[in-house]
């Protein structure tokens, strides 16, 4: 059902295999409001946020392989113009301003589900990975896993918070760090990390920034950080991390920098009882820890894999309510090749979000 007129086509940046560059079309069909399943939507999108999650998909390096041709995105922000016919109790409807995420479906009813790791659903779908996702103007998603988006939340902000935020929000809500702790947040200037710099803010937690470059540390410090360390300058970074934090090292550690060495370190700046989330994804990394000092210290290592439902609402809403602010540059869609190799050269500060609409 639709009240809106929907296209036959749209624009869209196509991953035809992992060897060909990306491609923008505009050509590419729209799947008609008629063609739609029960418990499917139509979302016409206004914007998108770019992830390194995406750049992962389009270069095909992660054990799992993503769906071919693909079209890659999963930070999508935009009104529902069409929902399936007999769709049954839709806690959305026409007009709604939604959000897609990393997560598209789950099935909520295998154990993982049930146990709210809906994200670790067994048949769960992903945009941008085993479904198509955002980098196009129309997208098809599921009613019960898109998220309203809060009125007051400008949808080029709410795009990251989708997953950059969500992700850093979950992680640092699970790591039991409590008022007044230490977090050493790897990565911190980058787009998850500038985010967790200011959940972590928000949530009472004193910050070590760990980034490098003179901008990045400008923005970390001005989001609320106590300490920074350049990991390009620094000669110790496990001993200047200790001595940020009382001499004893950190309470926890939030590593969102793809870099196995960032991994590799925790465990020698963490003090005892430190916890380490695991977030940031390399391409085919091993976890390395020194097993001594991870027993003796009492150090708890735990992966957190992007968030459910309900972590999303919470994130959204920290959001609007002016607690954390998304640093993003707008660009058209057809900026997404330069975005990704500016990305894989680790140049970007903050996060960029596509226009949909241009």
């Amino acid at each position: 059902m639709s009240q809106f007129t929907v296209p036959k086509t749209q624009k869209a940046a196509i991953v035809e295999s992992t060897s060909a560059p990306l491609k923008v079309v505009d050509n590419f069909p729209v799947k008609q409001p008629e063609d739609l399943a029960p418990g499917e939507c139509l979302v016409q999108l206004d914007v998108s946020g770019v992830c390194h999650t995406d750049l992962h998909a389009s270069k095909g390096d992660w054990p799992i392989p993503a769906k071919l041709p693909l079209i890659g995105g999963h930070e999508g922000v935009g009104r529902i113009v069409a929902i399936g016919a007999h769709t049954q109790g839709s806690p959305v409807k026409l007009g709604d301003r939604v959000g897609i995420k990393w997560l598209a479906y789950s099935c909520l009813d295998c154990e993982p589900c049930r146990k709210g790791l809906e994200q670790s659903c067994l048949n769960g779908k992903y945009s941008g990975f085993t479904v198509d996702g955002t980098f196009s103007q129309y997208v098809v998603s599921w009613v019960t896993h898109v998220t309203p988006i809060p009125e007051n939340l400008d949808s080029a902000e709410a795009a990251s918070i989708l997953c950059a935020g969500v992700t850093v929000y979950r992680a640092i809500k699970y790591s039991k760090a409590k008022i007044g702790d230490w977090i050493v947040l790897p990565g911190a200037g980058g787009g998850l990390g500038h985010l967790a710099v200011q959940y972590a803010v928000a949530m009472g937690l004193r910050v070590v920034a760990v980034d490098t470059g003179a901008e990045k540390k400008a923005l970390v410090m001005k989001l609320g950080a106590e300490k920074w360390v350049d990991f390009k300058e620094t000669k110790d970074l496990v001993k200047d991390i200790v001595d940020a934090t009382d001499g004893y090292g950190a309470h926890a550690a939030v590593v969102t920098a793809a870099n196995p060495a960032a991994y590799a370190q925790a465990v020698d700046y963490l003090r005892m009882g430190g916890v380490l989330m695991v977030v940031g994804l390399p391409a085919r990394a091993n976890l390395s820890a020194d097993i001594f000092f991870t027993v003796i210290k009492s150090i708890s290592i735990l992966g957190s894999y992007v968030g459910n439902r309900q972590d999303a609402r919470e994130a959204l809403d920290i959001a609007a309510r002016g607690k954390v602010k998304c640093y993003y540059e707008l660009k058209p869609l057809s900026a997404l090749a330069d975005t990704y190799e500016a990305l894989g050269e680790g140049k970007i500060v903050g996060r960029v979000v596509l226009n949909m609409k241009e």
